[in-house]
């Protein structure tokens, strides 16, 4: 009969306190789960002695009777003695009464202490001898173990998935079909004003639970693709507009077309290259009030005559000799 390091097995030190053990139980129960391993013999096995040493370790009187004996165990089971005779001379060591030397056969033992609940003999040997408590079912956040214990409803996993717009869509607002593995198509509203790096939550269209468990959410991450008129700053919009020199220099109106409405721009005499405009009210919607939107801002680019005739080139001169 082997023993066992129950420690080892959860991976904490003796001196561990309660709230150590339980997180080591709790992250290795996750782990090797039959629920998340299934088929997986190794990892059932696993499993199993990591919830029989938690079975031990949790428990006050469990742990303390397992420390004191532990040292003791190897000499026993080199001796070659049976459970009895171990039990024997354990409480006559503790000052405890001597107990019957009848041996208790397997069936009267499943109906004094419930079954051995797939505990090992080293377990059974040790605690099902003295009638030891069954600290019962554990829970580990969406599992339950322990004797007899049935995987409890689990919630299903989120997903995450990464849907590309552009940027007329994210203005108007949109829908896409998305076609999973499993047949499924869900419609997905992508609302107007989504910015890159956006969520939309779609409730109960992730994973499906376990155990009758509610399925998980799909969050679909945004991703506007870039324009190419438009540059995106939250919720305003900036373009870069070409203007002739003599508009430029004598002043006049250009149009703007932004994104659904074509307005008028005055240039007043004398706008400098680089000059920015700010149309207000010709940016993208707000997301929690599409109504309102941010501005436009106009930046012009003067653009320089090419290819000029010779008269033309004299006038330039002549403009350039007056401002001497």
């Amino acid at each position: 009969m082997e023993y066992k390091d129950y420690y080892k097995t959860l991976g904490v030190s003796k001196n561990a306190e309660e709230k150590e053990i339980k997180k080591a139980y709790r992250k290795l129960a996750r782990q090797y789960h039959p629920d998340v391993n299934p088929g997986n013999a190794t990892a059932e096995a696993r499993f199993k002695d990591i919830n029989e040493a938690y079975e031990v370790l949790s428990d006050a009187e469990k742990r303390k009777m397992y420390d004191q004996f532990g040292s003791q165990w190897q000499q026993y089971q080199r001796s070659g003695g049976n459970a009895n005779d171990f039990w024997q001379q354990w409480q006559a060591q503790q000052g405890g009464p001597r107990p019957h030397t009848r041996t208790v056969s397997p069936e009267e033992f499943e109906q004094m202490f419930g079954g051995s609940g797939g505990f090992s003999d080293f377990f059974e040997t040790l605690f099902g001898g003295m009638g030891g408590r069954r600290t019962g079912r554990a829970d580990f956040g969406g599992f339950t173990s322990g004797p007899g214990a049935q995987p409890r409803p689990r919630r299903g996993q989120d997903i995450e998935h990464t849907i590309q717009v552009t940027l007329e869509e994210t203005f108007q607002g949109t829908t896409r079909q998305l076609q999973w593995e499993d047949g499924r198509t869900i419609s997905a509203k992508i609302p107007p004003g989504v910015k890159t790096g956006s969520r939309i939550r779609l409730s109960g269209q992730g994973s499906g639970g376990v155990s009758g468990g509610q399925a998980g959410d799909l969050y679909l991450k945004v991703d506007v693709q870039p324009h190419a008129t438009f540059q995106r700053e939250d919720d305003d919009l900036k373009m870069t507009l070409p203007v002739d020199l003599y508009t430029a220099v004598l002043g006049g109106s250009v149009e703007v077309v932004g994104l659904d409405r074509t307005v008028k721009l005055t240039i007043p005499e004398g706008t400098a290259n680089g000059k920015t405009f700010r149309l207000r009210g010709l940016g993208m919607p707000k997301v929690k009030n599409p109504a309102e939107r941010g501005d436009l801002f106009v930046t012009l680019e003067v653009q320089l005559p090419e290819q000029l005739s010779d008269p033309e080139k004299e006038l330039f001169r002549q403009l350039q000799g007056m401002r001497r």
